[in-house]
C-alpha cells in the first residue's frame, strides 16, 4: 500500500546498519536483490535496471543520496532502481541460520 510504504521508512529514530546485494533463490530461478538492514526490520528490494540510461550520456550530473554505499550510487547512476519486494520484516520474528553453500 502506498500510504503505508511513505510511513514505514520516515521514522527519524530509524537506523540503517547494513544494506548490501545478494542473490535470493525463488524455486527455481535466482532473483537480484537489495537488502536493507534497520534497527527494527529487513527491507528486501528487487533490482531493476533500465535499458538505457538516466539523464542521457552524462550520467555524472544525476543527484544521488551521499549516504547511500558507493556500490548503489553507482547502479542508480547507470539507471537502476529498487523496488520493494514484500513487505519489511521486523526483526523480533526473523530467524537467522547459517547454511553450507551450495
Amino acid at each position: 500500500r502506498e500510504n503505508s510504504s511513505e510511513n514505514i521508512l520516515s521514522s527519524a529514530n530509524r537506523l540503517l546498519l547494513h544494506e548490501g546485494k545478494l542473490m535470493l533463490a525463488e524455486s527455481t530461478r535466482l532473483l537480484d536483490v537489495y537488502l536493507f538492514l534497520f534497527d527494527d526490520f529487513l527491507l528486501i528490494t528487487k533490482i531493476k535496471r533500465n535499458k538505457k540510461k538516466y539523464g542521457g550520456s552524462d550520467t555524472s550530473l544525476i543527484p544521488v543520496c551521499p549516504s547511500l554505499t558507493p556500490e548503489l550510487q553507482s547502479f542508480i547512476r547507470e539507471g537502476g532502481f529498487c523496488t520493494v519486494l514484500d513487505q519489511p520484516i521486523p526483526l523480533d520474528r526473523l530467524i537467522l541460520k547459517n547454511v553450507e553453500p551450495v
